[in-house]
């Protein structure tokens, strides 16, 4: 009886043993998964203990993490390839585009009708919009491609708001449009000056291209400093404006000479800078929001 007593006791020590082990071994495969996550390295899962169950449950999490590593390293690669080819595409275009240009400097020399004026003058508007595009795709390709350096510092928003205005009067007074202007008293936020410069320009040209009557810029100061544009559109749905921001997206009535990527590159610029985007739709009036951090003397 002692004996059987004994074995039942060495049996049940073993059997704690084990699982002690079991989870032990468990633990250590976790602690080598957040170690993944928290360093991103490419370290396989081990384990020590021979199990059978554990040893395959380790070899299925490997398998995926190398898969997963693939699709990963898949994307990467092909958004490379994406950002290359916007890269050659632009190359490409700028020779033809300044050929044509040189043509239309030397058909103004030439003593032309008044309706071949108009015609010229409208073959001038699409190269400049040809231009513009090409000009983003070369922004937007930079801009998603490299770590540009950013200088964050005390920026009055004001202030670059108003300078970016003055720059395009001749513009808005060319397509009939107006400026409606209210700011609140000098609004500092903590961003890259010529960051801010780029994102007004851009949400300026983006409201000249599909806009009419007058464009209402506002400067506000909530939990950040709000950019605010609006102008009037009509039949833009709610789907069309949650996707304004997507790269090459051009809604019927929001379309864009930029094919999309002025906004897109918006949306980017904030990001960089700490900063985000929005986009609302209410009674036919497109509302564009970029929210930068405010300065705080910290």
């Amino acid at each position: 009886m002692n004996i059987v007593v004994v074995v039942m006791i060495v049996i049940i020590i073993v059997l704690v043993i084990y699982i002690g082990l079991i989870q032990l071994q468990l633990r250590n495969i976790n602690l080598q998964l957040e170690k993944r996550l928290r360093e991103h390295t490419r370290q396989p899962v081990s384990v020590e203990l021979i199990n059978k169950d554990i040893n395959k449950l380790t070899s299925n999490i490997n398998k995926y993490l190398k898969a997963e590593e693939n699709i990963r390293l898949k994307s990467i690669r092909e958004d490379k390839k994406f950002r290359e080819l916007i890269v050659n595409i632009s190359h490409d275009l700028r020779t033809p585009l300044t050929a044509i240009k040189g043509y239309q400097q030397l058909m103004k020399r030439e003593e032309l009708s008044q309706e071949q004026l108009k015609r010229l003058k409208i073959a001038e508007k699409h190269t400049e919009d040809l231009e513009n595009l090409i000009q983003h795709f070369f922004e937007y390709s930079y801009l998603s491609n490299a770590e540009p350096k950013i200088n964050l510092e005390r920026t009055n928003l004001n202030s670059l708001v108003g300078e970016c205005l003055v720059t395009f009067i001749p513009y808005l007074e060319e397509n009939n449009l107006s400026i409606q202007l209210t700011e609140t008293p000098s609004i500092f936020v903590l961003a890259d000056k010529h960051f801010v410069k780029r994102i007004i320009k851009n949400l300026i040209q983006n409201c000249i291209q599909h806009s009419k009557g007058v464009i209402e810029v506002s400067l506000l100061m909530e939990e950040n400093a709000i950019i605010s544009l609006k102008n009037q559109v009509k039949d833009l749905t709610e789907n069309e404006v949650e996707r304004l921001f997507e790269r090459f997206y051009t809604g019927d009535q929001a379309r864009s000479k930029s094919g999309g990527l002025g906004l897109a590159i918006v949306k980017l610029l904030a990001e960089q800078i700490g900063g985000s985007t929005e986009a609302v739709i209410r009674n036919n009036t497109l509302e564009i929001r970029v929210s930068l951090p405010l300065y705080t003397n910290k």
